[in-house]
Protein backbone atom coordinates (compact mmCIF):
# COMPACT_ATOMS: atom_id res chain seq x y z
CA UNK A 1 0.00 0.00 0.00
CA UNK A 2 1.37 3.41 -0.97
CA UNK A 3 0.73 6.83 0.54
CA UNK A 4 0.67 10.14 -1.30
CA UNK A 5 3.94 12.04 -1.37
CA UNK A 6 4.20 15.41 0.35
CA UNK A 7 4.37 17.06 -3.08
CA UNK A 8 1.14 15.39 -4.17
CA UNK A 9 -0.56 16.45 -0.94
CA UNK A 10 0.55 20.04 -1.49
CA UNK A 11 -0.70 20.01 -5.07
CA UNK A 12 -4.00 18.68 -3.76
CA UNK A 13 -4.25 21.63 -1.39
CA UNK A 14 -3.54 24.11 -4.18
CA UNK A 15 -6.29 22.53 -6.29
CA UNK A 16 -8.73 22.52 -3.39
CA UNK A 17 -8.14 26.18 -2.59
CA UNK A 18 -8.57 27.20 -6.21
CA UNK A 19 -11.66 25.02 -6.62
CA UNK A 20 -13.24 26.85 -3.68
CA UNK A 21 -11.82 30.31 -4.32
CA UNK A 22 -12.20 30.66 -8.09
CA UNK A 23 -16.04 30.73 -8.19
CA UNK A 24 -16.04 33.17 -5.27
CA UNK A 25 -13.54 35.41 -7.04
CA UNK A 26 -15.64 35.47 -10.20
CA UNK A 27 -18.88 36.09 -8.29
CA UNK A 28 -17.24 38.77 -6.13
CA UNK A 29 -15.82 40.50 -9.19
CA UNK A 30 -19.35 40.80 -10.54
CA UNK A 31 -20.21 43.18 -7.69
CA UNK A 32 -17.68 45.94 -8.48
CA UNK A 33 -18.35 45.45 -12.19
CA UNK A 34 -21.97 46.38 -11.48
CA UNK A 35 -20.72 49.30 -9.39
CA UNK A 36 -18.49 50.40 -12.24
CA UNK A 37 -21.43 50.28 -14.65
CA UNK A 38 -23.43 52.44 -12.21
CA UNK A 39 -20.47 54.83 -11.95
CA UNK A 40 -19.94 54.93 -15.71
CA UNK A 41 -23.63 55.62 -16.42
CA UNK A 42 -23.80 58.30 -13.71
CA UNK A 43 -20.48 59.71 -14.93
CA UNK A 44 -22.00 60.32 -18.36
CA UNK A 45 -25.02 62.19 -17.01
CA UNK A 46 -24.80 66.00 -17.42
CA UNK A 47 -22.87 67.12 -14.33
CA UNK A 48 -20.63 65.85 -11.50
CA UNK A 49 -23.52 65.89 -9.01
CA UNK A 50 -24.95 62.69 -10.53
CA UNK A 51 -21.68 60.79 -10.10
CA UNK A 52 -21.18 62.28 -6.65
CA UNK A 53 -24.76 61.43 -5.71
CA UNK A 54 -24.36 57.78 -6.69
CA UNK A 55 -21.09 57.69 -4.72
CA UNK A 56 -22.67 59.19 -1.63
CA UNK A 57 -25.63 56.82 -1.94
CA UNK A 58 -23.20 53.90 -2.08
CA UNK A 59 -21.68 55.20 1.16
CA UNK A 60 -25.13 55.39 2.75
CA UNK A 61 -25.76 51.77 1.91
CA UNK A 62 -22.45 50.87 3.52
CA UNK A 63 -24.02 52.19 6.70
CA UNK A 64 -27.32 50.41 6.04
CA UNK A 65 -27.31 47.26 3.90
CA UNK A 66 -23.60 46.51 3.90
CA UNK A 67 -23.24 47.32 7.59
CA UNK A 68 -25.07 44.06 8.14
CA UNK A 69 -22.72 42.04 5.97
CA UNK A 70 -21.69 40.35 9.21
CA UNK A 71 -24.69 38.09 8.61
CA UNK A 72 -22.77 36.48 5.76
CA UNK A 73 -19.60 36.16 7.83
CA UNK A 74 -21.22 34.60 10.90
CA UNK A 75 -23.30 32.23 8.78
CA UNK A 76 -20.21 31.02 6.93
CA UNK A 77 -18.26 30.37 10.12
CA UNK A 78 -20.94 28.35 11.88
CA UNK A 79 -22.08 26.51 8.74
CA UNK A 80 -18.48 25.51 7.98
CA UNK A 81 -17.93 24.18 11.50
CA UNK A 82 -21.19 22.20 11.47
CA UNK A 83 -20.19 20.87 8.04
CA UNK A 84 -16.87 19.74 9.49
CA UNK A 85 -18.69 17.90 12.29
CA UNK A 86 -21.14 16.32 9.82
CA UNK A 87 -24.15 17.68 11.76
CA UNK A 88 -26.94 17.84 9.14
CA UNK A 89 -29.65 18.97 11.53
CA UNK A 90 -27.52 21.84 12.82
CA UNK A 91 -26.82 23.05 9.27
CA UNK A 92 -30.54 23.68 8.73
CA UNK A 93 -30.93 25.17 12.20
CA UNK A 94 -28.14 27.69 11.53
CA UNK A 95 -29.81 28.82 8.29
CA UNK A 96 -33.13 29.34 10.11
CA UNK A 97 -31.55 31.25 13.02
CA UNK A 98 -29.63 33.51 10.66
CA UNK A 99 -32.71 34.11 8.49
CA UNK A 100 -34.77 35.23 11.50
CA UNK A 101 -32.10 37.76 12.47
CA UNK A 102 -31.90 38.97 8.86
CA UNK A 103 -35.66 39.55 8.62
CA UNK A 104 -35.75 41.51 11.88
CA UNK A 105 -32.93 43.76 10.64
CA UNK A 106 -34.59 44.30 7.25
CA UNK A 107 -37.90 45.29 8.85
CA UNK A 108 -36.12 47.78 11.13
CA UNK A 109 -34.31 49.37 8.17
CA UNK A 110 -37.55 49.90 6.25
CA UNK A 111 -39.30 51.40 9.28
CA UNK A 112 -36.37 53.73 10.02
CA UNK A 113 -35.54 54.73 6.44
CA UNK A 114 -36.34 58.45 6.81
CA UNK A 115 -34.10 59.17 9.82
CA UNK A 116 -31.38 56.96 8.33
CA UNK A 117 -31.38 58.98 5.11
CA UNK A 118 -31.36 62.30 6.92
CA UNK A 119 -28.55 61.29 9.29
CA UNK A 120 -26.35 59.85 6.54
CA UNK A 121 -26.64 62.90 4.28
CA UNK A 122 -26.01 65.21 7.21
CA UNK A 123 -22.83 63.33 8.16
CA UNK A 124 -21.39 63.31 4.64
CA UNK A 125 -21.87 67.08 4.25
CA UNK A 126 -21.93 66.95 0.45
CA UNK A 127 -23.24 69.83 -1.65
CA UNK A 128 -27.01 70.26 -2.13
CA UNK A 129 -27.05 68.94 -5.70
CA UNK A 130 -25.11 65.80 -4.73
CA UNK A 131 -27.29 65.26 -1.64
CA UNK A 132 -30.48 65.53 -3.71
CA UNK A 133 -29.35 62.84 -6.15
CA UNK A 134 -28.21 60.60 -3.30
CA UNK A 135 -31.63 60.91 -1.62
CA UNK A 136 -33.40 59.91 -4.84
CA UNK A 137 -31.29 56.76 -5.04
CA UNK A 138 -31.77 55.90 -1.36
CA UNK A 139 -35.57 56.21 -1.41
CA UNK A 140 -35.83 53.51 -4.07
CA UNK A 141 -33.17 51.02 -3.08
CA UNK A 142 -34.03 50.83 0.64
CA UNK A 143 -37.10 48.71 -0.19
CA UNK A 144 -34.84 45.85 -1.24
CA UNK A 145 -33.64 45.44 2.36
CA UNK A 146 -35.26 41.99 2.94
CA UNK A 147 -33.73 40.62 -0.26
CA UNK A 148 -30.28 42.00 0.55
CA UNK A 149 -30.31 40.56 4.07
CA UNK A 150 -31.53 37.23 2.72
CA UNK A 151 -28.77 37.17 0.12
CA UNK A 152 -26.19 37.54 2.90
CA UNK A 153 -27.52 34.33 4.46
CA UNK A 154 -27.56 32.56 1.10
CA UNK A 155 -23.95 33.51 0.35
CA UNK A 156 -22.77 32.57 3.84
CA UNK A 157 -24.41 29.16 3.73
CA UNK A 158 -23.12 28.29 0.25
CA UNK A 159 -19.56 29.35 1.07
CA UNK A 160 -19.61 27.46 4.38
CA UNK A 161 -20.79 24.34 2.55
CA UNK A 162 -17.99 24.87 -0.01
CA UNK A 163 -20.60 24.97 -2.79
CA UNK A 164 -19.14 28.10 -4.28
CA UNK A 165 -20.23 27.18 -7.79
CA UNK A 166 -23.83 27.72 -6.71
CA UNK A 167 -22.85 31.04 -5.11
CA UNK A 168 -21.45 32.03 -8.49
CA UNK A 169 -24.76 31.18 -10.18
CA UNK A 170 -26.67 33.40 -7.74
CA UNK A 171 -24.30 36.34 -8.18
CA UNK A 172 -24.34 35.95 -11.96
CA UNK A 173 -28.13 36.23 -11.95
CA UNK A 174 -27.97 39.38 -9.81
CA UNK A 175 -25.17 41.05 -11.78
CA UNK A 176 -26.51 40.27 -15.24
CA UNK A 177 -30.01 41.47 -14.44
CA UNK A 178 -28.65 44.58 -12.69
CA UNK A 179 -26.50 45.66 -15.63
CA UNK A 180 -29.26 44.99 -18.14
CA UNK A 181 -31.80 46.99 -16.14
CA UNK A 182 -29.26 49.81 -15.60
CA UNK A 183 -28.98 50.23 -19.35
CA UNK A 184 -32.74 49.96 -19.86
CA UNK A 185 -33.78 52.32 -17.06
CA UNK A 186 -31.21 55.13 -17.49
CA UNK A 187 -29.88 55.59 -21.06
CA UNK A 188 -33.04 54.18 -22.68
CA UNK A 189 -35.88 55.29 -20.39
CA UNK A 190 -34.12 58.30 -18.83
CA UNK A 191 -34.92 57.53 -15.19
CA UNK A 192 -31.66 58.99 -13.82
CA UNK A 193 -30.22 57.76 -10.52
CA UNK A 194 -33.63 56.39 -9.53
CA UNK A 195 -33.32 53.98 -12.44
CA UNK A 196 -29.95 52.79 -11.16
CA UNK A 197 -31.47 52.15 -7.72
CA UNK A 198 -34.50 50.33 -9.14
CA UNK A 199 -32.28 48.09 -11.25
CA UNK A 200 -30.28 47.05 -8.20
CA UNK A 201 -33.38 46.41 -6.08
CA UNK A 202 -35.07 44.21 -8.68
CA UNK A 203 -31.87 42.23 -9.22
CA UNK A 204 -31.49 41.58 -5.47
CA UNK A 205 -35.03 40.21 -5.17
CA UNK A 206 -34.49 37.90 -8.13
CA UNK A 207 -31.17 36.78 -6.67
CA UNK A 208 -32.78 35.83 -3.37
CA UNK A 209 -35.29 33.56 -5.09
CA UNK A 210 -32.44 31.87 -6.95
CA UNK A 211 -30.39 31.59 -3.77
CA UNK A 212 -33.09 29.86 -1.76
CA UNK A 213 -33.32 27.16 -4.40
CA UNK A 214 -29.52 26.84 -4.31
CA UNK A 215 -29.48 26.30 -0.53
CA UNK A 216 -32.07 23.53 -0.76
CA UNK A 217 -29.89 21.84 -3.37
CA UNK A 218 -26.60 22.37 -1.50
CA UNK A 219 -27.59 21.08 1.95
CA UNK A 220 -27.01 17.34 2.44
CA UNK A 221 -30.69 16.86 3.30
CA UNK A 222 -32.10 20.11 1.91
CA UNK A 223 -35.27 18.57 0.51
CA UNK A 224 -36.07 16.82 3.78
CA UNK A 225 -37.98 18.31 6.74
CA UNK A 226 -36.66 21.53 8.27
CA UNK A 227 -36.66 21.99 12.09
CA UNK A 228 -38.74 25.19 12.16
CA UNK A 229 -40.54 24.27 15.39
CA UNK A 230 -37.65 22.50 17.09
CA UNK A 231 -36.31 23.69 20.44
CA UNK A 232 -32.86 23.27 18.90
CA UNK A 233 -33.45 26.49 16.95
CA UNK A 234 -33.61 28.55 20.14
CA UNK A 235 -31.00 26.93 22.38
CA UNK A 236 -27.76 28.07 20.66
CA UNK A 237 -28.94 31.57 19.71
CA UNK A 238 -26.61 33.39 22.11
CA UNK A 239 -23.30 32.29 20.50
CA UNK A 240 -24.62 33.37 17.09
CA UNK A 241 -25.88 36.68 18.48
CA UNK A 242 -22.56 37.29 20.27
CA UNK A 243 -20.59 36.63 17.08
CA UNK A 244 -22.94 38.87 15.10
CA UNK A 245 -22.52 41.60 17.73
CA UNK A 246 -18.73 41.53 17.43
CA UNK A 247 -18.84 41.44 13.64
CA UNK A 248 -21.38 44.28 13.62
CA UNK A 249 -19.00 46.43 15.66
CA UNK A 250 -16.18 45.55 13.27
CA UNK A 251 -18.30 46.40 10.24
CA UNK A 252 -19.57 49.66 11.72
CA UNK A 253 -16.04 50.76 12.51
CA UNK A 254 -14.87 49.87 9.02
CA UNK A 255 -17.75 51.87 7.57
CA UNK A 256 -16.93 54.77 9.87
CA UNK A 257 -13.36 54.67 8.57
CA UNK A 258 -14.49 54.82 4.94
CA UNK A 259 -17.21 57.31 5.83
CA UNK A 260 -14.61 59.68 7.26
CA UNK A 261 -12.55 59.23 4.10
CA UNK A 262 -15.54 60.14 1.89
CA UNK A 263 -16.64 62.98 4.16
CA UNK A 264 -13.19 64.57 4.13
CA UNK A 265 -13.12 64.14 0.35
CA UNK A 266 -16.44 65.99 0.09
CA UNK A 267 -15.14 68.81 2.28
CA UNK A 268 -12.38 69.47 -0.24
CA UNK A 269 -14.83 69.81 -3.17
CA UNK A 270 -17.24 67.81 -5.34
CA UNK A 271 -14.51 67.08 -7.89
CA UNK A 272 -12.28 65.44 -5.27
CA UNK A 273 -15.25 63.44 -4.00
CA UNK A 274 -16.06 62.17 -7.49
CA UNK A 275 -12.41 61.35 -8.25
CA UNK A 276 -11.96 59.44 -5.00
CA UNK A 277 -15.15 57.49 -5.65
CA UNK A 278 -13.63 56.32 -8.93
CA UNK A 279 -10.34 55.37 -7.26
CA UNK A 280 -12.20 53.52 -4.51
CA UNK A 281 -13.71 51.39 -7.27
CA UNK A 282 -10.15 50.16 -7.92
CA UNK A 283 -9.86 49.12 -4.27
CA UNK A 284 -13.30 47.53 -4.27
CA UNK A 285 -12.51 45.53 -7.39
CA UNK A 286 -9.22 44.30 -5.87
CA UNK A 287 -10.77 43.52 -2.49
CA UNK A 288 -13.51 41.36 -3.95
CA UNK A 289 -10.96 39.44 -6.03
CA UNK A 290 -8.67 38.89 -3.05
CA UNK A 291 -11.59 38.00 -0.80
CA UNK A 292 -12.02 34.87 -2.91
CA UNK A 293 -9.06 33.36 -1.06
CA UNK A 294 -10.24 34.81 2.25
CA UNK A 295 -13.70 33.30 1.75
CA UNK A 296 -12.17 29.94 0.82
CA UNK A 297 -10.11 30.16 3.98
CA UNK A 298 -13.23 30.89 6.04
CA UNK A 299 -14.87 27.71 4.77
CA UNK A 300 -11.86 25.42 5.19
CA UNK A 301 -10.72 26.92 8.51
CA UNK A 302 -14.28 26.46 9.81
CA UNK A 303 -14.28 22.86 8.63
CA UNK A 304 -10.88 22.33 10.31
CA UNK A 305 -12.28 23.66 13.60
CA UNK A 306 -15.33 21.41 13.25
CA UNK A 307 -13.03 18.42 12.70
CA UNK A 308 -10.49 19.58 15.32
CA UNK A 309 -7.72 19.22 12.73
CA UNK A 310 -4.80 21.68 13.27
CA UNK A 311 -2.89 20.32 10.27
CA UNK A 312 -5.81 21.12 7.99
CA UNK A 313 -5.90 24.62 9.48
CA UNK A 314 -2.20 25.18 8.86
CA UNK A 315 -2.36 24.04 5.24
CA UNK A 316 -5.39 26.21 4.51
CA UNK A 317 -3.66 29.26 5.95
CA UNK A 318 -0.36 28.62 4.19
CA UNK A 319 -1.79 28.02 0.72
CA UNK A 320 -4.34 30.85 0.82
CA UNK A 321 -1.69 33.32 2.02
CA UNK A 322 0.56 32.30 -0.87
CA UNK A 323 -2.07 32.70 -3.58
CA UNK A 324 -3.65 35.85 -2.16
CA UNK A 325 -0.25 37.55 -2.03
CA UNK A 326 0.58 36.59 -5.60
CA UNK A 327 -2.85 37.70 -6.79
CA UNK A 328 -2.43 41.08 -5.09
CA UNK A 329 0.82 41.64 -7.00
CA UNK A 330 -0.87 40.73 -10.30
CA UNK A 331 -3.74 43.15 -9.59
CA UNK A 332 -1.26 45.94 -8.83
CA UNK A 333 0.56 45.31 -12.11
CA UNK A 334 -2.75 45.33 -13.97
CA UNK A 335 -3.69 48.67 -12.44
CA UNK A 336 -0.26 50.10 -13.23
CA UNK A 337 -0.68 49.17 -16.89
CA UNK A 338 -4.37 49.96 -17.36
CA UNK A 339 -5.42 52.27 -14.54
CA UNK A 340 -5.34 55.43 -16.65
CA UNK A 341 -7.55 53.84 -19.30
CA UNK A 342 -10.02 52.63 -16.67
CA UNK A 343 -10.43 56.16 -15.34
CA UNK A 344 -11.08 57.46 -18.84
CA UNK A 345 -13.78 54.81 -19.30
CA UNK A 346 -15.51 55.61 -16.01
CA UNK A 347 -16.04 59.33 -16.56
CA UNK A 348 -15.85 61.92 -19.32
CA UNK A 349 -15.85 64.92 -16.95
CA UNK A 350 -12.44 66.58 -17.55
CA UNK A 351 -11.76 67.89 -14.04
CA UNK A 352 -12.73 64.57 -12.41
CA UNK A 353 -10.48 62.67 -14.83
CA UNK A 354 -7.54 64.95 -14.12
CA UNK A 355 -7.90 64.67 -10.35
CA UNK A 356 -8.24 60.88 -10.43
CA UNK A 357 -5.21 60.50 -12.71
CA UNK A 358 -3.13 62.63 -10.33
CA UNK A 359 -3.80 60.20 -7.45
CA UNK A 360 -4.08 56.85 -9.24
CA UNK A 361 -0.77 55.62 -7.75
CA UNK A 362 -2.49 55.15 -4.39
CA UNK A 363 -5.15 52.93 -5.94
CA UNK A 364 -2.41 50.91 -7.66
CA UNK A 365 -0.61 50.14 -4.37
CA UNK A 366 -3.63 49.45 -2.15
CA UNK A 367 -4.06 45.74 -3.07
CA UNK A 368 -0.63 44.70 -1.71
CA UNK A 369 -1.20 46.82 1.39
CA UNK A 370 -4.70 45.52 2.15
CA UNK A 371 -4.45 41.85 1.19
CA UNK A 372 -3.04 40.72 4.56
CA UNK A 373 -5.90 42.17 6.59
CA UNK A 374 -8.43 40.62 4.19
CA UNK A 375 -6.82 37.20 4.55
CA UNK A 376 -6.53 37.30 8.34
CA UNK A 377 -10.16 38.40 8.56
CA UNK A 378 -11.10 35.21 6.69
CA UNK A 379 -9.09 33.01 9.05
CA UNK A 380 -10.65 34.47 12.18
CA UNK A 381 -14.16 34.42 10.67
CA UNK A 382 -13.92 30.71 9.89
CA UNK A 383 -12.84 30.08 13.46
CA UNK A 384 -15.78 32.21 14.71
CA UNK A 385 -13.33 34.40 16.67
CA UNK A 386 -15.47 37.52 16.59
CA UNK A 387 -13.87 39.12 19.64
CA UNK A 388 -10.42 39.13 18.04
CA UNK A 389 -11.81 40.58 14.80
CA UNK A 390 -13.62 43.29 16.74
CA UNK A 391 -10.64 44.23 18.90
CA UNK A 392 -8.28 44.45 15.92
CA UNK A 393 -10.64 46.84 14.18
CA UNK A 394 -11.09 48.95 17.31
CA UNK A 395 -7.31 49.37 17.60
CA UNK A 396 -6.95 50.17 13.89
CA UNK A 397 -9.67 52.84 13.94
CA UNK A 398 -8.40 54.42 17.16
CA UNK A 399 -5.07 54.97 15.41
CA UNK A 400 -6.58 55.82 12.02
CA UNK A 401 -9.00 58.59 13.00
CA UNK A 402 -6.55 61.13 14.46
CA UNK A 403 -3.99 60.19 11.82
CA UNK A 404 -6.25 60.82 8.83
CA UNK A 405 -7.46 64.18 10.15
CA UNK A 406 -3.87 65.31 10.69
CA UNK A 407 -2.74 63.98 7.32
CA UNK A 408 -5.71 65.59 5.59
CA UNK A 409 -4.90 68.96 7.16
CA UNK A 410 -1.25 68.75 6.10
CA UNK A 411 -1.39 66.93 2.76
CA UNK A 412 -4.96 67.24 1.48
CA UNK A 413 -6.13 64.33 -0.66
CA UNK A 414 -2.73 62.63 -0.48
CA UNK A 415 -3.13 62.51 3.29
CA UNK A 416 -6.48 60.76 2.97
CA UNK A 417 -4.95 57.91 1.00
CA UNK A 418 -1.99 57.57 3.36
CA UNK A 419 -4.41 57.36 6.29
CA UNK A 420 -6.37 54.59 4.56
CA UNK A 421 -3.17 52.60 4.05
CA UNK A 422 -2.37 52.96 7.76
CA UNK A 423 -5.78 51.47 8.65
CA UNK A 424 -5.05 48.28 6.70
CA UNK A 425 -1.55 47.85 8.15
CA UNK A 426 -2.58 48.23 11.80
CA UNK A 427 -5.52 45.88 11.39
CA UNK A 428 -3.35 43.15 9.85
CA UNK A 429 -0.69 43.40 12.56
CA UNK A 430 -3.30 43.21 15.33
CA UNK A 431 -4.87 40.03 13.91
CA UNK A 432 -1.53 38.37 13.19
CA UNK A 433 -0.55 38.81 16.83
CA UNK A 434 -3.61 36.72 17.85
CA UNK A 435 -3.09 33.91 15.34
CA UNK A 436 -0.96 31.58 17.55
CA UNK A 437 -3.80 31.35 20.08
CA UNK A 438 -6.29 30.57 17.34
CA UNK A 439 -4.08 27.76 16.03
CA UNK A 440 -3.86 26.19 19.49
CA UNK A 441 -7.65 26.17 19.80
CA UNK A 442 -7.98 24.04 16.64
CA UNK A 443 -6.30 21.07 18.36
CA UNK A 444 -8.45 18.19 19.69
CA UNK A 445 -9.79 18.69 23.21
CA UNK A 446 -7.85 16.81 25.89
Amino acid sequence: MTTPSSGALRRGWHRRIWKTAAPIMVSNLALPVVGMVDTAIAGHLPGPEYLGGVGVAALIFSFTFWTFGFLRLSTTGYIAQAFGRGDREELKAIVIRAAVIALVIAFALIVLQSPLRWLALDLVEAGPLVSYQAALYFDVRIWAAPAVMGNFIVAGALIGLQRTGLALVVQTVIATLNVGLDILFVPVLGWGVEGLAAATAIAEVTGLATGLLAIVRALPDGRGPWPFGSARILEPYWPLLALNRDLLIRTLLLNVAFGVFISLSARIDDTTLAANEILLMFLTFAAFALDGFANACEAIVGEAFGRRDPRMLGEAVRVTFLWSGLTAVVVCLGYALGGDLLILLLTDIPEVRAHALAHVHYAILMPVIGVWSFQLDGIFTGAARGRDIRNAMVLAVVIYLPAIYLLHAELGNDGLWLGLALLFVVRALALWRRYPGLARDAAPAR
